[in-house]
């Protein structure tokens, strides 16, 4: 297998429940080079009420790179508050270019602080660790990457100790975010909650115990409504002027004024509003098939070192996952977090909106997978402080 094509040539699964398994994996070619992305205190951002920015500068990282790498596939998958994704050599030296310059830009735009690292894949392997990859099929059109190994969590880890960073660019120059964009309102919980999941492994690595685990939670959540899909099958609501525009506004800005870009984008949100109010097909969008499509291509929930999932949850499977994730932890196979809220949000990259490729990636709206991932490092601090 030539290794800048690996992730292309790896094969499609479209059953989710079967990347519970490490079997189905693949480990990342020896050359290749893993990167991660995260912003500074994003819980500090969320008490701020800016998770929708939170959000939109963690999907960023992801714009910014397919748009440099000219829509060339490769693995990534989406936290919330960052990327994690992986990258052949050849494209090494403009990833770590993207990043420096991102970092800059982000803070000058929006007054956050992201931290970025990028690593060869030996490094993590010299540490016992691996980063196996897969493709989950969504859709026709669309497929995200899954991960397991425990290399990617490792990274993240060494970044935010200040490991591997790729430091900011002196030059602010606006990335291509081209595609990105958060023009839908947020999604009412129509089941009772929106439930942020992130559970992981309890040990160094995954156990024949923690796949079980994870294999109650797929099935407890099968029983949900379309296995509890946060987003409706005719996509999410719109309203006018989206929620999203000032945010949209600043990433497709380029060096022009904000002002201006928020005018323009009124009219041209107000035009694609009456489009899909309307349900007509207009040349070639067809805005019944595109909220459809948007639906079938949502990220609701994913493998990354640990099962994530967003998921539209009513009380009594509720409670049944509470009790089941307690006995698991109890039992000493998983750390978990949770985090309920009332809405999901989504934030998405369309190349076109007349193709099926675009992307959308489903979190909670009020803290979200931010939120579940806090709970379990202050649990993991309690437990070193007594210990």
């Amino acid at each position: 297998m030539e290794t800048h094509t690996f992730y292309e040539d790896l094969p499609r699964g479209d059953r989710f429940s079967d990347f519970a398994q490490p079997k189905n994996y693949t480990p990342l070619p020896a050359d290749w080079l893993v990167g991660c992305c995260d912003i500074v205190d994003s819980t500090g951002l969320i008490a701020a009420g800016r998770y929708k920015t939170v959000n939109m500068i963690g999907a960023s990282v992801i714009s910014a790179l397919t748009n440099a790498m000219s829509g060339r596939a490769f693995p990534y998958v989406f936290g919330g508050d960052g990327a994690s994704f992986a990258i052949p050599p050849s494209e090494a030296d403009l990833c770590r270019a993207v990043l420096s310059n991102l970092r800059s830009w982000v803070s000058a735009e929006f007054g956050v602080d992201l931290r970025a690292a990028l690593l060869p894949i030996e490094w993590i392997r010299a540490e016992g660790l691996e980063v196996r990859v897969a493709r989950h099929a969504v859709s026709s059109g669309v497929d995200y990457a899954m991960f397991n190994g425990g290399g990617l969590a490792w990274a993240d880890h060494q970044m935010k100790e200040g490991g591997f960073a790729v430091e900011p660019s002196e030059y602010i120059t606006p990335p291509d975010l081209t595609g990105l964009s958060c023009r839908w309102s947020n999604i009412k919980a129509r089941n009772g909650t929106i439930l942020s999941l992130v559970m992981l492994p309890a040990g160094d690595g995954e156990s024949r115990a923690y796949s079980e685990a994870v294999s109650q939670v797929l099935a407890l959540s099968a029983q949900l409504e379309r296995s509890g899909h946060p987003v409706p099958g005719n996509g999410p609501p719109l309203g006018y002027p989206p929620p999203g525009l000032t945010l949209e506004a600043h990433v497709s800005r380029g060096t022009g004024p904000l002002l201006l870009r928020k005018i323009r984008l009124l009219v041209n949100t107000a035009v694609t509003g009456l489009m899909m109010w309307s349900g007509r097909r207009f040349g070639g969008f067809d805005p019944v098939h595109y909220r459809a499509t948007l639906s079938a291509n949502a990220d609701f929930r994913k493998f990354d070192d640990g099962l994530k999932m967003t998921l539209d949850c009513d009380p009594t499977t509720r409670n049944q996952l509470v009790d089941l994730l307690q006995r698991a932890k109890a039992a000493g196979h998983i750390r978990y977090g949770l985090h309920e809220q009332d809405e999901a949000m989504v934030t998405c990259i369309v190349p076109s909106a007349t193709r099926d490729d675009h992307v959308h990636f489903v979190d909670g709206a009020a803290g979200g997978y931010t939120s579940a991932a806090a709970h379990i490092k202050a649990e993991d601090r309690q437990v070193s402080t007594q210990t």
